[in-house]
């Protein structure tokens, strides 16, 4: 299986979604998706005061590119900020965060095989 086709379509029609891991201030807007793979498009939004320390430190079988729109948010692991027009492409097994950030943070992610 595959990402589904879509043709362009107003994507504040797609619900946000709470975030594995169950905080509430960490939310998704899965756009496309392949359940088998667990590939995916998607934005992320950490409200203000988010924080994904309880889920630790990351790392994913697959390749996640990541494209900050709004605010910023700082990786722990790293005590780095980041914010809006910054661009990260992450390889497989490649450790990011846990994230903090004060004022909130919107992402646009591509995820896709290794």
């Amino acid at each position: 299986m595959s990402k589904p086709e879509h043709e362009f379509f107003p994507v504040t029609g797609v619900a946000f979604t709470v975030c594995p891991g169950d905080d509430p201030k960490i939310t998704e807007r899965i756009l496309a998706s392949d359940p088998e793979t667990g590939v995916a498009t998607r934005i992320l939004r950490y409200e203000p005061g988010a924080d994904s320390s309880p889920m630790g430190v990351q790392e994913h079988d697959f390749w996640e590119e990541v494209y900050i729109l709004e605010g910023s948010f700082t990786d722990l692991t790293l005590g780095e900020t980041f914010s809006a027009g910054m661009y990260a492409c992450r390889p497989p097994g490649m450790p990011h965060g846990p994230w903090r950030t004060d004022q909130g943070v919107v992402t646009f992610e591509v995820r896709y095989p290794a």
